[in-house]
């Protein structure tokens, strides 16, 4: 039990890093600051999918029920997320990532809205905080807790914590794509109300 939760903390902690950071992405209004954090974003995400491919290769490659096979088999339901984590969030997190660059020319240079929403995509934040939550209850089976009996109860309330993040990011980059929209161009006045407006000029 100690060697399965061993290996199966520092995934928990690592994913959990990643979320924080993911998270923290779009309240950053400088370039320099983004391109810093995209940096710590990646390096995380990047240990975080090698750690989980570590133990789940692990578990494949060993016979019996080992330690391995019962820290592989707690993280099969992250696997999921962990497949749009390096299908999804790693591309966009370097294209965020080179963005930043382009702009971080001064410390003080401001991060356009048009990053701070793409920052604020959904598939950054949610699918590295849902490989988090998904890494949580494995890491509690493995240190003695006992959540067969309440399972049904976690199911739904994961499913509602899924669901509200999801709509947190939505609404967060909805927020800050509008921001990054040009300004509607004025425009000209009609024939009908300049003719209209012609016995009022001297």
């Amino acid at each position: 039990m100690e060697s399965e939760l061993a290996a199966l903390a520092p995934i928990a902690v690592v994913w959990l890093a990643v979320g924080i950071v993911a998270d923290g992405l779009p309240r950053l209004d400088r370039a320099r600051a983004l391109r810093r954090r995209t940096g710590w974003l990646l390096a995380l995400t990047l240990t975080g999918l090698g750690l989980t491919a570590a133990v789940l290769a692990a578990g494949l490659t060993s016979a019996g029920a080992t330690p391995a096979d019962r820290a592989a088999a707690g993280l099969t339901l992250a696997a999921a997320p962990t497949l749009v984590v390096a299908a999804c969030t790693v591309r966009r997190v370097r294209r965020l990532r080179a963005g930043a660059r382009a702009f971080a020319t001064a410390p003080g240079t401001p991060a356009p809205h048009g990053l701070r929403a793409a920052a604020a995509h959904p598939l950054i934040g949610l699918p590295v905080q849902v490989t988090a939550l998904a890494t949580l209850p494995p890491v509690l089976s493995a240190a003695g807790l006992d959540l067969a009996a309440g399972t049904g109860p976690a199911v739904t309330v994961g499913g509602l914590v899924v669901i509200a993040i999801g709509v947190r990011h939505a609404l967060r980059h909805s927020r800050l794509a509008e921001r990054a929209l040009p300004a509607a161009p004025v425009l000209a006045a009609s024939p009908i109300s300049a003719r209209a407006a012609g016995p009022l000029h001297v």
